[in-house]
């Protein structure tokens, strides 16, 4: 243990309150220590609001600095600064007891401009600023940083009705004027009151000392709220609210995701008995992200600009990156779908002809049979994807074509049998089975899946959107227009594409890369 514990700590009047708390209670249990001020990059840059600062952690980042090169022992942080994930070699060693969680309102004069139309309300956080536009959409929202000391000399010189301050933040260094009242609707940022200290992982001896001061309860509450946070892929730049509490040996917790515009907002309770919490997060989470979420946060990571591509089936963060600069693009899966139950019957006579055109066949027979009842003699397919899942999870396959009307016309040539199994979608549409039948083959539909239209309706700012089969034509038309680029992954989707739009693309291969790199050609 060193003699003396050095604690790192911003220069504000509220950073400094808290280091000096740490200080107290590590002096409480015995050890020596030392306030070591430094500036951030928060502190320095107050001409731009937070989230455009382009810095993960702005208010934590120099202490980081400053632990990793040993100028510091511990850094003292407010909890709901500090990114979700720790830079490599620094963990949490502690935090302390929470105090008020809550968001509280500075007004100027009186409280009568909540009735009215028109107001001016100043913050610095995008999450209370959307929170505040979804309860009162016609008040105007002005940008407001500094520490507390200078942003409530703001609200005094600045002709605003109020600004909204953490209830913490206030109370802390005694500035909490008599005209202020607590905001018990809006939910707080994940981890709001809570001070944490963070160390070197390897100096376990300043860790076991941090333990000493560790709050439990208020680990468990904000580390639920935190990986909730993480969980949604939010920060400074994302609408999200967080809180759990401890109350009669239940875990009670609260969130929030709204559209930077407050004007959409899915939230999501839910209460479990303490020391049933592991999943609390995870549960939550997917619940907002289940009922919009995800769409919501595509937006919200596009920024400012405004969407002109869109994906009718949802895309990896890896295949976003392969975009053009000039390309915002957004996804949602337009179909849905639903793998049908299959009973032995389907293989009875076993059919020696199999016809596979999507990787959502593969998985429904996966689903109903065991890999050692599937050994086909002639598989054929449609696509490479779907031909690589074919040999890995059931067998060799006889012959790939790149769209459906390939592969009939090849099956008319080759096919030594008037038979063939073809396990396919409830929604065809395609001309593989008539063009068979047409020439004499008979062909036995099974039924493996149903595709549901899921579509949804896309800003007036897409110019182009990107289909990858011909429901996905047919679920966006139910809620738009013909008034764009229509950038097909094959022939088959490009003539249902067809029946709709003027300007039709299509990939030189059947993958969702080729597809992109169709999209690209037009923004070179």
């Amino acid at each position: 243990m060193p003699k003396i514990i050095r604690i790192g700590t911003r220069d504000s009047e509220l950073a400094l309150w808290q280091a000096k708390t740490v200080q107290s209670l590590l002096e409480q249990s015995g050890y020596k220590t030392q306030l070591v001020p430094v500036k951030s990059t928060g502190d320095l840059v107050l001409n731009k609001p937070i989230y455009e600062l382009g810095i993960t952690g702005v208010f934590t980042k120099t202490l980081d600095i400053a632990m990793l090169n040993e100028e510091i022992d511990i850094a003292v942080h407010s909890l709901k600064d500090v990114p979700t994930a720790l830079p490599k070699g620094i963990v949490q060693a502690a935090v302390i007891k929470r105090g008020n969680v809550k968001d509280c309102l500075v007004f100027k004069k009186n409280e009568e401009f909540l009735s009215q139309r028109d107001a001016v309300i100043a913050t610095g956080s995008l999450r209370r600023r959307a929170q505040w536009l979804n309860r009162y959409p016609t008040h105007t929202l002005v940008d407001l940083r500094g520490n507390v000391n200078s942003r409530l000399q703001k609200l005094e010189d600045n002709d605003w009705n109020a600004a909204i301050f953490a209830a913490a933040g206030l109370g802390r260094i005694n500035l909490r004027p008599e005209n202020t009242i607590n905001l018990d609707w809006m939910i707080p940022a994940p981890a709001q009151g809570a001070i944490m200290i963070t160390a070197l992982e390897s100096d376990q001896e300043i860790i076991a000392a941090c333990s000493e001061i560790n709050d439990k309860e208020t680990e468990i509450c904000t580390s639920i709220e935190r990986e909730f946070l993480q969980r949604l892929e939010g920060g400074c730049s994302a609408p999200i609210g967080a809180l759990a509490y401890v109350k009669n040996e239940e875990l009670h917790f609260q969130g929030v995701l709204l559209s930077l515009d407050g004007t959409k907002k899915i939230e999501v309770q839910k209460t479990v008995a303490l020391g049933k919490h592991d999943n609390l997060a995870e549960f939550c989470a997917n619940y907002i992200i289940e009922r919009g979420g995800k769409r919501l946060m595509d937006t919200i990571k596009s920024g400012s600009k405004e969407v002109n591509v869109y994906s009718t089936k949802t895309l990896s963060n890896s295949q976003k990156q392969l975009f053009h600069n000039d390309v915002v693009v957004e996804s949602s899966d337009f179909v849905k779908i639903n793998f049908n139950r299959m009973t032995p019957r389907v293989l009875k006579p076993f059919p020696k002809h199999v016809i596979i055109t999507s990787k959502n066949a593969v998985e429904a027979l996966l689903m109903n049979f065991d890999k050692s009842e599937l050994q086909f003699e002639n598989i054929y397919c449609v696509g490479r994807r779907t031909k690589r899942l074919i040999e890995r999870k059931i067998g060799p396959v006889k012959h790939t074509a790149n769209n459906s009307k390939q592969l009939a016309e090849y099956l008319t040539q080759q096919l030594d049998s008037k038979t063939v199994t073809y396990f396919c979608s409830d929604i065809r549409l395609d001309e593989l089975p008539s063009i068979l039948k047409d020439n004499g083959i008979d062909v036995t539909e099974v039924i493996a899946y149903d595709t549901k239209f899921d579509g949804v309706e896309v800003g007036s700012s897409v110019k182009g959107v990107m289909f990858f089969s011909p429901s996905t034509v047919k679920s966006y038309k139910q809620k738009n227009g013909n008034d764009i680029i229509a950038y097909c992954i094959g022939e088959t989707t490009a003539t249902e594409a067809k029946r709709h739009f003027e300007n039709i693309k299509v990939a030189k291969l059947p993958t969702v890369e080729s597809v992109i790199e169709l999209v690209n050609e037009d923004y070179i």
